[in-house]
């Protein structure tokens, strides 16, 4: 599959599962909405709460992958993408995806401390549809 197929297959999905590596080296797999920001198949941005488990999870190892996917009355598509997620206290990052309606989850607005960013950058991937994978390089 074209990589900019698999840029726009992925923009489409509303939600998305970002996983972590816990304490024991377990992984774990939340699903989170899409990301705020994606930058072609290497960046994805997610908005989070500081204080979550997930955020101590990366900071510990920054191992994780994310998958999309889309199942339709026949055809199941999915991407998964593999590399590193970075935990994001920066204003300038925390105020690039920002939305007006997050106050309802920070109620100190864009500089809550509680706010913060996941930065997901991809190193490698596959490609699942029809009974058929690709794997793929970032």
């Amino acid at each position: 599959m074209e990589k900019e197929a698999i840029i726009n297959f992925i923009k489409k999905q509303k939600i998305s599962f970002v996983c972590s590596v816990d304490e024991n080296g377990a992984p774990n797999v939340k699903a989170m909405l899409r990301p705020r920001k994606q930058v072609g198949l290497k960046e994805f941005y997610f908005s989070t709460n500081t204080s979550s488990i997930r955020v101590q999870q990366y900071l510990n190892n920054p191992n994780a992958s994310i998958y999309f996917y889309h199942k339709g009355l026949i055809k199941y598509t999915g991407v998964m993408l593999t590399g590193t997620m970075e935990v994001m206290t920066d204003q300038e990052t925390k105020d690039m995806i920002w939305r007006k309606g997050d106050t309802m989850f920070y109620k100190g607005g864009v500089t809550d401390p509680d706010y913060c960013v996941l930065k997901f950058t991809a190193k490698s991937g596959r490609y699942y549809c029809d009974l058929k994978t690709e794997s793929f390089e970032v």
